[in-house]
């Protein structure tokens, strides 16, 4: 497995992982990686003969009151579980490699960045977007794979290569779950064991609201009912919103089909994320 930090070596491993027409799949982290990130590698692997995994956690996509210096690091834990996954190569910039300094380029995007977390951190979705051009980039992979628990995230990525005609193909897939529900995140080390225990409340009234809603329950009471109970749990729900899938719009009401469920929760100093599929009946 090639560990690399420099740009212009990082273009000749690459160049060497594709030739022969061999493709390259890429799988973007900020490092601290959990068993969903593995998963995600494995799913590369389906998609290409090399695999690489990029670890820069990026400063762009953190506000001002933000967690970026709190944000988990362990770069050699993080290699050990690479190499135990079958990565072929891991490129890990220093901020400056990323960012040199005149840098005065970023990427705005707008339709599926706007509301939820856009509004929550108005400038993640531009930084997510810009490193994630540059990576897809400098890299030149053929593809990449995201895990669908950021799923607003997922929708911005696709909205970036398709108005930006990139040539990478873009993979999502289903969000990686601890036995309890509980959403494979890196911010979960930050729970306490008390928090631990009561986090998968929040995946647990998704769940029931879906449920009722594909029993016929109208969309808004049931949605209103989850966020009192996850109140009356010890969360402080930001939002829990049925939209459409790509767009991230309100869903219609009374309009059968298959819809998104978003959520996002304090629990604690930790902001949990999560998302599930949601049929509703005609």
């Amino acid at each position: 497995m090639q560990v690399i930090r420099d740009l212009a070596a990082l273009r000749a491993a690459t160049a060497g992982l594709r030739a022969g027409g061999r493709r390259l799949a890429l799988v973007p982290t900020m490092g601290a990686l959990h068993r969903g990130h593995l998963e995600l590698v494995a799913e590369a692997r389906r998609h290409a003969e090399a695999v690489a995994v990029s670890i820069f956690v990026n400063p762009l996509q953190f506000g001002p009151n933000e967690d970026l210096a709190r944000y988990p690091r362990d770069e050699a834990g993080d290699l050990e579980k690479l190499r135990g996954a079958g990565c072929d190569l891991v490129w890990m910039p220093g901020v400056e490699t990323m960012y040199p300094p005149g840098a005065a380029t970023v990427i705005e995007v707008g339709g599926p960045s706007e509301g939820f977390e856009g509004a929550a951190r108005p400038s993640h979705f531009r930084g997510v977007a810009t490193v994630c051009t540059k990576l897809f980039q400098q890299t030149g992979a053929d593809t990449a794979v995201f895990g669908e628990k950021d799923w607003q995230q997922l929708q911005v990525v696709r909205r970036v290569v398709s108005d930006l005609d990139m040539p990478i193909g873009i993979v999502g897939y289903p969000t990686v779950r601890e036995e309890d529900g509980l959403a494979f995140s890196s911010r979960n080390a930050r729970l306490s064991p008390g928090e631990r225990a009561l986090a998968p409340v929040l995946a647990r009234e998704m769940r029931e609201a879906i449920a009722a809603m594909a029993g016929g329950a109208v969309p808004g009471p049931a949605l209103e009912a989850a966020i009192l109970r996850l109140r009356a749990a010890g969360f402080a729900p930001d939002y829990l919103a049925l939209v459409e899938p790509g767009t991230l719009r309100p869903w219609p009401e009374d309009t059968p089909g298959q819809a998104r469920l978003l959520a996002a929760a304090r629990l604690g100093d930790v902001r949990l994320l999560d998302n599930m599929p949601a049929g509703l009946p005609g």
